[in-house]
């Protein structure tokens, strides 16, 4: 149990997917305008980056390991997200059609976020067994959803400030990403 309280504080905030391993950046900074949209980004990064290491946890360590083809780990890796993005998408365009077209192009892109491959590569790289597996990726992907519900807060409140006009955008949002790197960084201590 120990181990897997130090896996989640590790994942979630110590090694912050985004902000200490700058994975999957695209998402992060293109759809935290709106904290409603950012939420439904996290969840649907949730849903997708767990339930991926779970699947490619199992198919790893019981099929690709006994078969010894452990080189095509990425391929399989590729497709299972393709899959379950999928699965998302349709579910999503059924029971929540406003947050679907919130999300656009975003939503397909967890596809090929590199956070969600990341995580599962990570998975295989420390050697992690399926319960550990899915509490990473479980772990992971509530510190990239906290990553990007801060940002698109911050963002909202700056909107209608005076800032100079050269900071405006894109500029004035990678600065408030820079600071909340820094910031956590400061959780390196915890473990």
């Amino acid at each position: 149990m120990k181990e897997l309280i130090i896996i989640f504080i590790g994942s979630a905030l110590v090694n912050n997917v985004v902000l200490s391993q700058f994975l999957g950046l695209c998402p992060f900074l293109g759809v935290s305008k709106k904290t409603d949209t950012a939420m439904g980004m996290g969840t649907a990064v949730i849903f997708v980056i767990t339930i991926s290491s779970f699947f490619t946890s199992l198919i790893y360590n019981y099929l690709l390991i006994p078969l010894d083809l452990e080189y095509l780990q990425t391929i399989v890796f590729i497709l299972v997200i393709a899959a379950l993005v999928q699965f998302v998408e349709m579910f999503l365009k059924k029971s929540v059609p406003s947050l679907y077209e919130s999300l656009g192009v975003y939503l397909p892109l967890i596809t090929t976020n590199c956070a969600v491959l990341g995580v599962a590569l990570i998975n295989v790289q420390k050697s992690y067994g399926v319960l550990e597996s899915v509490v990473n990726g479980f772990s992971t992907a509530v510190g990239f959803t906290l990553s990007i519900v801060i940002l698109a807060g911050i963002r909202e409140r700056i909107e209608f400030n005076d800032i100079p006009e050269c900071l405006k955008g894109t500029p004035i949002t990678l600065i408030c990403a820079g600071l909340m790197s820094i910031a956590f960084f400061g959780f390196s201590g915890l473990i």
